[in-house]
């Protein structure tokens, strides 16, 4: 990430709404700002460490609440992520789904993408698991705080493997994720 841009992006975006920039609430917003977006959009390298276990069920991280820009408004968005694997012999470290959603939120993105992205990321770091299931409900605030001025939320979710063959075990995994925000 471009800290400077950031910070020289916010500087005209406090211009353009005619802010006092000698205000001392707004001295260091810039560069404030810039750190916050590189707290959100750059999380630590990870080590995908995986351990041989026979487990023949799945495995979820439920109502994983995470936060990201809309790419369109860049207004922010609340996320309670729901992400379901089916191991093959070897299984994720716990701690690892939740990173693993933190490696697909590298900027601003829609829903839908971040969906898929969570999907292939799981595929990526254990190819073999039999299966994956996302679901991710969404709180928009460019939805919230404009426009029409909703407060419905959205769902978006993707299916494969077994998820999409064993209609019992998908009906486990949507019961088991109904959202709670």
């Amino acid at each position: 990430m471009k800290h400077h841009l950031v910070e020289k992006g916010v500087q005209l975006i406090l211009q353009g709404l005619e802010v006092d920039p000698a205000d001392h609430n707004y001295t260091d917003t810039p560069e404030r700002y810039a750190r916050a977006l590189y707290e959100m959009f750059n999380p630590t390298e990870t080590e995908w460490a995986t351990f041989t276990e026979e487990f023949s069920d799945f495995i979820l991280l439920r109502g994983h609440e995470m936060f990201s820009l809309c790419p369109h408004h860049m207004f922010p968005v609340r996320f309670l992520v729901s992400l379901a694997y089916i191991p093959n012999g070897q299984v994720l470290g716990l701690s690892k789904l939740a990173r693993l959603l933190y490696e697909c939120n590298r900027g601003p993105l829609l829903q839908e993408a971040f969906t898929k992205k969570a999907i292939d990321k799981v595929r990526q770091i254990c190819p073999h698991v039999q299966g994956v299931a996302c679901i991710i409900q969404g709180e928009h605030g460019c939805l919230r705080m404009r426009g029409v001025r909703s407060t419905a939320d959205f769902l978006t979710y993707r299916l494969d493997g077994t998820f999409l063959q064993d209609k019992d075990l998908e009906r486990r995994f949507f019961e088991l994720v109904k959202p709670r925000m």
